[in-house]
């Protein structure tokens, strides 16, 4: 029996060195920047590529996690070229998934500007961009094969942005790292921004779990000065040349503010290690919008704008969904609901046990009604997603469906737990 046993474990002992391969065996220094147009209609998709660029500072995590439930209505996929071994995966959001959804992306096609960034690899590796289709599952959509010793990768050093740095907790790796842009900021007005900057975010740390966790995050306030103050405001035949050329009205909502120069924006954060970018936008117009590992944008001088940042900053960091489902949108038939939903806020009831249920008191029903008694509740309220038939979100109020409450809920704060300890892993 002993000699069985040792033979098992000398059989054994050359499958647990390859599971530990780490995060040094493939990646060096810097980022890998892969730069392209999604380009479509309201059920085509394609990809075309721009620029391969290397850039200087990885701000995210140096192990090797790639078992992570994914989320997001696009994922990207990097692999060893020799091995196949999956080495990076990163799920995203873009503003096209949404564009897609609108009556304008049935009657034509428009392209919109994309950047996907890794470690930068050591040997040649394939990088997959995947869209999940209508019935819930990924579809690969694009594949190139990557050399990193390509001569035509750009290597010119990033622009060189004065920045503040609001808070410093500790190796960037190690860390959730935010870089924040200034948007319609003349130069002048640069000292705004940082106070703007450090207001905002501190907002984001006296709600939970922002405010248990504020030791996990850097963040860097960088000055990137517009010629003109504010924003475009279309309806209103406003138009201002600002740096980023962000703008109200998107899909012809008022206040929906978003901006689609991508390369603009990570040109500019790359003075700094980050992982998630925000835009700031010198205006007092409500508005702003936010996409999952994508960007988020809204204004600082709004009486709202606090609950804003939080609200569109849910959407980028956790993926979350928005709860609202009165609200004015320009989506058509956004959710497939026969299907579980993605986000972790919302559910169809499909495969509810994957969601919230271990948060639900044994005495609330389920569905549960939209009455006084349980609206302190965490059950399964129908409404949410922008629909109020067949979805359904966790609580009757939480920051991901009005201005009322000043934190989310507990389902939402268990959601944004997850995506701060993957990040500081």
């Amino acid at each position: 029996m002993k000699s069985k046993l040792f033979c098992l474990i000398l059989f054994l002992a050359p499958l647990s060195l390859i599971a530990q391969k780490n995060f040094d065996d493939y990646f060096t220094s810097g980022v890998f920047r892969f730069d392209y147009l999604l380009s479509g209609t309201s059920n085509t998709v394609k990809v075309t590529e721009v620029q391969q660029k290397k850039e200087p500072f990885w701000g995210g995590t140096l192990h090797l996690s790639t078992n992570a439930p994914t989320l997001g209505n696009y994922r990207f996929n990097v692999k060893d070229q020799v091995t196949g071994t999956l080495l990076f995966r990163q799920g995203f959001s873009p503003l096209f998934q949404e564009w897609q959804a609108t009556a304008e992306a049935k009657k034509m096609e428009r392209a919109f500007y994309q950047v996907l960034r890794f470690p930068f690899p050591k040997n040649k590796v394939v990088v997959e961009i995947e869209c999940r289709n209508r019935e819930g599952h990924f579809e690969k959509i694009y594949s190139t094969d990557i050399d990193p010793f390509n001569y035509f990768i750009t290597k010119e050093l990033p622009v060189k942005n004065d920045f503040s740095v609001l808070r410093k907790s500790g190796d960037p790796s190690k860390k959730v790292d935010l870089a924040i842009l200034a948007e319609g900021y003349k130069k002048e007005e640069m000292d705004k921004f940082v106070k703007d900057a450090t207001r905002l975010t501190d907002s984001l740390f006296t709600v939970e779990p922002f405010f248990s966790l504020k030791d996990e995050f850097n963040i860097y306030a960088l000055k990137t000065p517009s010629e003109e103050s504010g924003t475009d405001i279309p309806g209103r035949n406003i138009y201002l040349n600002t740096l980023y050329s962000s703008s109200f009205y998107t899909f012809n909502i008022a206040r929906y503010l978003t901006l689609t120069d991508m390369k603009t924006v990570h040109d500019q954060a790359a003075s700094v290690p980050y992982d998630y970018v925000i835009v700031l936008v010198n205006s007092s117009e409500y508005g702003g919008g936010g996409f999952y590992n994508f960007v988020s944008v809204c204004t600082v001088d709004n009486f709202f704008a606090p609950k804003v940042f939080i609200h569109e900053f849910g959407h980028e960091f956790a993926g979350l969904a928005d709860e609202y489902y009165t609200s004015e949108v320009a989506y058509e038939d956004f959710y497939n609901l026969k299907i579980e939903p993605w986000e972790p806020n919302l559910t169809t009831m499909v495969d509810f046990k994957s969601k919230w249920g271990a948060l639900i008191d044994p005495t609330t029903p389920v569905p549960t009604p939209r009455t006084a008694k349980y609206e302190k509740k965490t059950g399964v309220f129908e409404g949410g997603g922008y629909m109020t038939k067949g979805i359904y979100s966790p609580t009757q109020d939480c920051r991901m469906k009005s201005n009322k409450p000043n934190s989310f809920c507990p389902v939402c704060q268990e959601a944004i737990r997850k995506a701060i300890l993957k990040c500081t892993e």
